[in-house]
C-alpha cells in the first residue's frame, strides 16, 4: 500500500494540483484584502460613506429600544439574529475578481497551447455500399469492391 501511495503522490498531476491549491489559497487572501481594503472603501465613500461589511438587517427588534442604533458587532454580541448582507456584497465582488483572474489565466494558457493537431479519421465510407470501413482498407469487407 505504501508503494501505491508513493506512485500516486509522485504523479505530475497530483503535484501540480497541490501547487495550484496552495497558490490559489494565497491568491484568494490577496484578492480578499484587495476587495475589503482597497476597492470597497472608495465605492462606499462615493455612495455616501457606507461601509459595506457592516451593512445588516436586524430580524428581532424586541431586545433593542427603537431609538438605539446598533452596529453589526454589537448586534452579534447581544445574540440578535441579523442578515449581514454587506459581507455578502464583499464576497460577491471577491468572487467576481477571482473568477475573472482565472478566466484570464485559462485564456492565456489556451492561447499558448495552440490549436490541437488534426487527427486523420480511422474509418472511411465505401463508395459502393456506403458502409464504414478502416481507412487503410484496399477492399470493402461488406461488398468486396476494390477501393
Amino acid at each position: 500500500m505504501l508503494k501505491e501511495f508513493k506512485a500516486f503522490i509522485s504523479r505530475g498531476n497530483v503535484l501540480d494540483l497541490a501547487v495550484a491549491v496552495i497558490i490559489g489559497a494565497a491568491f484568494g487572501k490577496i484578492v480578499t484584502t484587495l476587495v475589503e481594503s482597497v476597492l470597497m472603501p472608495p465605492i462606499g465613500l462615493l455612495l455616501g460613506k457606507v461601509d459595506f461589511s457592516s451593512l445588516f438587517v436586524m430580524l428581532d427588534h424586541s431586545q433593542v429600544p427603537p431609538a438605539v442604533t446598533l452596529s453589526l458587532k454589537q448586534a452579534k454580541d447581544l445574540a440578535i439574529p441579523v442578515i449581514a448582507y454587506g459581507q455578502l456584497l464583499n464576497d460577491v465582488v471577491n468572487f467576481l475578481i477571482v473568477a475573472f483572474a482565472v478566466f484570464i489565466v485559462v485564456k492565456q494558457a489556451n492561447r499558448m497551447k495552440g490549436p490541437e493537431p488534426a487527427v486523420a479519421p480511422a474509418t472511411k465510407e465505401c463508395p459502393f455500399c456506403a458502409s464504414a470501413i478502416p481507412a487503410q482498407a484496399k477492399r470493402c469487407p461488406q461488398c468486396t469492391s476494390q477501393l
